[in-house]
């Protein structure tokens, strides 16, 4: 386990397995990076809530802001609780109902968030669901919507645990912010990298 070697962070931003067994049947150029796949697209560990509940246990007292659904329970040391909007253009769901299912959930837990404040709906628009129009993983957030999270803490030092395609290292580096970023598929590391262009920031230098 990579977090007890890690330098100090003052935040942590993640977008963890759901705990709801995630499967597409979409492949080509919906969702799936892998063009040629035969299976269904999936998120490793994602059937239970096992991964998320460990890292919120070991971030002990640090804030933490933390992607889910209301398809599960939420963390229990749950403070508040966001509603990401994410457009009219994605949510299938249950055909049997007339809404779409276009939100997610963002659970805020800890303190040090300050900040203008607003609405607790967050209007940014998804990326949409083809990789032909730049969409890299199955649940990729916009860089927008990470960088307006991460505005409204002073962490100077981040960690994205379930790191994806790197939209939280891009979001942090544009805000001048340091981030660690950790993801247990190679095809999205390298993605992660290649949007970077091996450019993220050293620890070791001191904060402002």
């Amino acid at each position: 386990m990579l977090l007890p070697q890690l330098p100090p962070v003052d935040l942590v931003l993640m977008d963890p397995p759901y705990g709801i067994s995630f499967e597409s049947n979409m492949h080509g150029d919906r969702y799936e990076t892998n063009k040629t796949a035969d299976r269904p697209v999936s998120i490793i560990g994602d059937s239970d809530t096992e991964l998320r509940d460990f890292i919120i246990e070991w971030a002990d007292e640090l804030p933490v802001i933390c992607f889910g659904t209301w398809k599960v329970s939420r963390p229990s040391k749950t403070k508040h609780v966001l509603t990401w909007e994410k457009g009219d253009h994605l949510g299938m769901g249950d055909l049997s109902l007339p809404w779409k299912p276009n939100t997610e959930e963002i659970y805020i837990i800890g303190n040090g968030f300050c900040g203008h404040r607003g609405s607790s709906v967050l209007r940014y628009q998804a990326p949409v669901s083809w990789a032909s129009r730049g969409r890299q993983h199955p649940h990729q957030k916009p860089v927008s919507l990470l960088s307006s999270l991460i505005a409204k803490h002073l962490a100077y030092r981040i960690l994205d645990p379930c790191v994806g395609v790197g939209s939280t290292l891009v979001a942090a580096k544009q805000l001048g912010r340091r981030c660690i970023g950790i993801e247990i598929e190679e095809r999205y590391i390298q993605i992660a990298a290649n949007r970077l262009r091996q450019s993220v920031l050293a620890f070791t230098e001191s904060g402002p």
